[in-house]
C-alpha cells in the first residue's frame, strides 16, 4: 500500500511543481552480490545503463550473502540497511538479489530485462519535479535547483568507480571473472531541503570519480531529482 501512496504522491508532485516535468535522469539502484549466481545477468545490464545519458545506474553491493563462501570485497552493510529501508516503504517481507530500485519507487527483478526497460521509461515519461545542476568548484561541488513544490526532501552525495572486474575465487560463482559497473563507494546524505526556496548547497567532493547528487524524499520514498558528473 505505502508503496501505491508513494506513487500517488510522485505525480501530485509533478503535477504541482510545473506545467512542465523535468526531462532529468532516472535513477537506477541496482541490489547485487558477487556471491549470488542469480546476479551476473543484472550486472551486465547495469553495464549497458551505465553508457546512458538518460539513466544514473548504480550498483549497491549487499553483505547478506558473504556467509555462503565469498565475501563481496564492495559490499556495504549501508547498502544493506537502505535496501531493508526501501523493502518497509513497500511493505515487503524480504530483500532479494539482483533487485533494481527505479526512481526510488518501482521494484523490479533486476535480471528481467522488458520489465526493467518498462519501468524507466515511465519514469521518463513522467519526468523529475525538479531539476538538479551540478559544478564543480576544486575539490567541491555545487548543487543548485529552483524552487517548486513543497516537500521534505533530503539531499544525498554519492560517488562510485566506473568500473571494476574481479576473480571469484569461492561461492556461487566460483571461477569466474565479473565486470561490476558503477560500484557504488559512498551515499551521505549532505542536506534537508523544503523544496520552496532555491536550493544552493556546496559539498565537499574530492578525487575524479563520478559524482551524483540525488533529492529525494526521506531517503525510501520518490527521487524527486538528480544529477551526475562523470
Amino acid at each position: 500500500m505505502r508503496s501505491l501512496l508513494a506513487l500517488l504522491s510522485f505525480v501530485g508532485l509533478l503535477q504541482a511543481s510545473s506545467a512542465f516535468a523535468q526531462n532529468g535522469p532516472v535513477v537506477v539502484e541496482l541490489y547485487t552480490s558477487q556471491g549470488c549466481s542469480s546476479c551476473p545477468p543484472a550486472d551486465a545490464m547495469l553495464h549497458d545503463l551505465a553508457k546512458r545519458d538518460d539513466v544514473i545506474a548504480l550498483a549497491l553491493h549487499v553483505d547478506y550473502w558473504d556467509y555462503i563462501g565469498w565475501k563481496d570485497e564492495f559490499a556495504s552493510p549501508a547498502n544493506t540497511q537502505r535496501q531493508h529501508a526501501y523493502a518497509r516503504a513497500a511493505n515487503a517481507t524480504t530483500v532479494y538479489t539482483p533487485q533494481m530500485v527505479i526512481g526510488g519507487v518501482d521494484h523490479v527483478v533486476g535480471s528481467r530485462a522488458m520489465l526493467v526497460m518498462d519501468a524507466i521509461q515511465a519514469h521518463a515519461r513522467q519526468g523529475s519535479p525538479f531539476d538538479v545542476n551540478l559544478t564543480r568548484s576544486g575539490n567541491n561541488v555545487i548543487i543548485n535547483a529552483a524552487p517548486g513544490a513543497g516537500g521534505d526532501y533530503v539531499v544525498q552525495l554519492v560517488r562510485y568507480m566506473p568500473e571494476q572486474t574481479v576473480s571469484i575465487r569461492r561461492g556461487e560463482n566460483a571461477g569466474r571473472n565479473l565486470s561490476y559497473a558503477n560500484i557504488v563507494t559512498s551515499w551521505d546524505v549532505i542536506g534537508r531541503w523544503d523544496g520552496r526556496s532555491a536550493l544552493a548547497i556546496q559539498a565537499e567532493a574530492a578525487g575524479d570519480d563520478p559524482i551524483v547528487v540525488i533529492v529525494q524524499q526521506a531517503t525510501d520514498g520518490p527521487i524527486v531529482g538528480a544529477a551526475e558528473l562523470r
